[in-house]
């Protein structure tokens, strides 16, 4: 919790309920060590509980880096299990692997046990009392938390979600103009890596040497959570922004992490490159501001090299949560192009959910 003056006193004890799958092994391997929030619980499918950690999720780890000691011996339960989960935290992660009405369903149900939960699932982006967050972007939008707990009947409980992970690397990109110069159009297509759909080289031998030019649900998704993002608060949640226009294309590249964008966008008044380049270079947030540990430092980085930034070299700066830009250049029919990455399994998804977290903390919500 935090003391009066803003010190950290004490952790928060945390649950993640779809401990098991890509994401699930990413909150696992984030909080392990984090300095706010200590693992209390993890849960699964019914056939996973009863079972350590270790025993389950074993064989299928899929990350570079070990499974944490401290997690192995935790015994799993069943998500299902609301009341047995929620009794021990203070409030959990939600990375599930279920139909988006069951999720829905399942989210309501914790919030309703006064149990907040913080989402990387898909199902609740579009509710509109459910604030949709990219923290250095649309902070605000936790006000409607009350909103929804009116909603809901509920005093503590809530659900707060996420973006979609390709999503992240270029709208942080383009919020400062938005506010300053406005934004008309934007075209935008994303080469997303494979653990986007949970997978590996090892289980998915077909995306090796090979492109798939369709994701299922993602070009829906790319042109309709910015405009969430990008709302206003009204009378009975977020309104979708209607103002910006946004057309994309999504494609699966043999990549393992790291999905990457070519933005073109048009905007309202004439800007100048240098006047980009250096929002971009000085560009600090809410998070940053408050110091949040998992804070990027700075947000935003920018590439003057022509060949950068590069998924390989660039995914993991500032521990995977930095959004990478660079090749800024004006165009023929938009005013300018430039490409962008973010790490989709750590900013796009467990990470920004856990700087998520930190912001709630930190604000009081949680």
């Amino acid at each position: 919790m935090f003391g009066r003056g803003g010190g950290f006193v004490k952790k928060y004890k945390v649950g993640i309920i779809g401990g098991t799958g890509m994401v699930g092994q990413r909150f696992v391997s984030l909080l392990a060590e984090h300095p706010w929030f200590e693992i209390a619980e993890i849960a699964a499918s019914s056939r996973s509980a009863g079972r350590t950690y270790d025993e389950v999720v074993a064989s299928r780890w899929a990350l570079k880096n070990d499974m944490p000691e401290i997690v192995k011996n935790i015994v799993m339960k069943d998500a299902s299990d609301v009341k047995a989960v929620s009794e021990n935290v203070d409030f959990v992660f939600s990375a599930v692997n279920m139909d988006n009405d069951e999720i829905v369903r399942l989210e309501e149900s914790y919030a309703k046990r006064e149990c907040p939960v913080v989402s990387n699932n898909s199902a609740n982006r579009l509710t509109p009392d459910v604030p949709m967050i990219i923290p250095e972007v649309n902070p605000e939008h936790l006000n409607i938390l009350d909103m929804q707990k009116k909603r809901l009947g509920t005093k503590r409980g809530f659900i707060a979600v996420k973006s979609n992970c390709s999503i992240q690397s270029y709208v942080p990109a383009l919020e400062p103009f938005r506010k300053s110069h406005g934004i008309d159009e934007i075209l935008v297509c994303t080469y997303q890596a494979i653990s986007g759909a949970g997978k590996t080289f090892e289980s998915w031998p077909e995306m090796i040497d090979n492109i798939i030019p369709f994701i299922g649900g993602e070009e829906e998704k790319s042109e309709i959570e910015p405009l969430k993002v990008w709302g206003n608060i009204g009378n009975s949640g977020i309104i979708l922004n209607d103002e910006i226009k946004i057309t994309s294309q999504c494609i699966r590249v043999p990549v393992l992490d790291g999905h990457m964008a070519a933005v073109f966008v048009k905007f309202k008044k004439p800007i100048a490159k240098d006047e980009i380049l250096s929002t971009w270079q000085n560009f600090s947030a809410l998070p940053q501001n408050l110091k949040l540990p998992t804070a990027p430092k700075p947000a935003i980085k920018y590439f003057y090299e022509e060949n950068r930034p590069q998924t390989g070299l660039d995914r993991m700066n500032e521990n995977g949560m930095q959004f990478s830009v660079g090749r800024l250049r004006e165009d023929k029919l938009f005013d300018y192009k430039f490409v962008c990455l973010s790490h989709n399994t750590l900013r796009g998804a467990a990470g920004g959910a856990v700087l998520l977290a930190e912001l709630l903390c930190a604000q009081g919500y949680i």
